[in-house]
């Protein structure tokens, strides 16, 4: 496990987007708020986001405090609506992404890709299809009814290169400097410690890889009452 000073030390190597800025010699990317500040039962937050997430499986046209769904995928977020209308409706139906990871870079063929909270799919399979069969796209998530709902749309789509692990985002069941490019849309703020989801995400890089993670930050602190409210850590 990488500690953060490690982390610190990847952030200033890691390849960067066109136009986006590197820190200078010497320069630290700021890890501020990375960790929530108070006790917490991360079992009890843990229970809640499955449970969450189950539902936005099974019933993904519920009453959610979030969006989900291709439409507000390519109105909000800037997906390409032909993309996502090649990709299985079970996939798509059940987003429910922050932004979109893949707007950040591309995704190169043959690399291999790592999607942290894949979900039902949509951005793993646009992945998949991106870097075509000699590449590889993992998905882990948390959710059983989430990977199901993936792996089937998977096969519906006909990407062999496809494969969804059970994992959890501060312990995740892949191995050392094995991944090209690491991508997640909305799953490292429901992160508990997120000194040890980033470190996770930077272990499994390969060197000169990239992390290209779309979330949600807040601009003021946060209330305890807030910060101890499990349903609106989930969500």
């Amino acid at each position: 496990m990488a500690d953060a000073g490690v982390i610190r030390n990847r952030l200033k190597t890691q390849d960067l987007p066109a136009g986006a800025s590197r820190p200078g010699p010497g320069k630290e990317v700021p890890m501020s708020s990375v960790s929530c500040p108070v006790d917490l039962d991360t079992q009890k937050l843990h229970n809640a986001v499955h449970d969450m997430y189950t539902r936005v499986a099974t019933e993904p046209d519920g009453d959610f405090h979030f969006h989900r769904g291709p439409e507000y995928a390519t109105r909000a977020l800037g997906y390409d609506p032909d993309e996502l209308a090649a990709l299985p409706e079970r996939s798509t139906r059940s987003f429910a992404g922050v932004g979109n990871p893949h707007a950040i870079a591309t995704v190169r063929p043959g690399e291999t890709v790592l999607d942290i909270g894949s979900g039902a799919g949509t951005d793993l399979l646009l992945a998949a299809r991106r870097v075509g069969p000699r590449g590889r796209a993992i998905g882990v998530d948390m959710t059983e009814s989430m990977r199901e709902t993936c792996r089937e749309g998977a096969r519906e789509a006909g990407l062999a290169n496809v494969e969804v692990r059970d994992g959890d985002i501060h312990d995740l069941p892949v191995e050392d400097m094995s991944v090209d490019v690491v991508i997640s849309n909305g799953v490292l703020n429901l992160a508990h410690d997120k000194r040890v989801a980033f470190a996770e995400a930077f272990r499994a890089l390969r060197p000169g890889g990239r992390l290209q993670l779309a979330d949600i930050v807040v601009k003021e602190e946060l209330s305890d009452s807030i910060r101890r409210d499990y349903e609106l850590w989930a969500t």
